[in-house]
């Protein structure tokens, strides 16, 4: 896969490979669910971080791909003087800055048992598969309606 689109719609496909892998998990109720979000969480939030990387790249074009996607807008490449800010990239400084991808690049860790001394409690995950479906679904709706519009140009 060469473009950044294809690399983006792969990453996609992967964490719906592990998001489908943590419900089967969930279902057989023989591994505690915050076992399961401190297995899975992070995997689904690393191929969800990848998919919206490669398709901020496919949005500004750079010319060659870099071997591993940027991480945020903070990372893209510079974009060429006398060039407008594609409307794409606004809409994603603002999600990145006080919306819902913001939470999913925040990358909080599902920490292991904090269990203290003589107590067995733990902490809950900071995110669950519902989480992270709702943002694989947000992400397919991005990518489908910004890709139609590149399409176009």
């Amino acid at each position: 896969m060469s473009s950044a689109r294809g690399q983006a719609n792969h990453a996609l496909y992967l964490a719906k490979i592990l998001l489908a892998a943590w419900r089967r998990e969930l279902a057989a109720e023989s591994i505690s669910a915050v076992t399961l979000a401190q297995a899975y969480l992070p995997g689904v939030r690393g191929h969800l971080g990848h998919a919206y990387g490669w398709f901020l790249l496919e949005i500004i074009r750079p010319g060659a791909l870099p071997e591993q996607p940027p991480a945020s807008l903070a990372e893209l490449p510079e974009i060429a003087e006398g060039k407008a800010v594609p409307g794409e990239i606004v809409e994603f400084q603002r999600l990145e800055a006080e919306g819902w991808i913001g939470d999913m690049l925040a990358g909080e860790s599902v920490a292991g048992p904090t269990a203290s001394a003589g107590n067995l409690a733990t902490t809950a995950p900071a995110a669950g598969p519902e989480q992270a479906e709702q943002w694989v679904l947000q992400l397919q709706s991005l990518f489908d309606r910004m890709g139609d519009s590149l399409d176009e140009y």
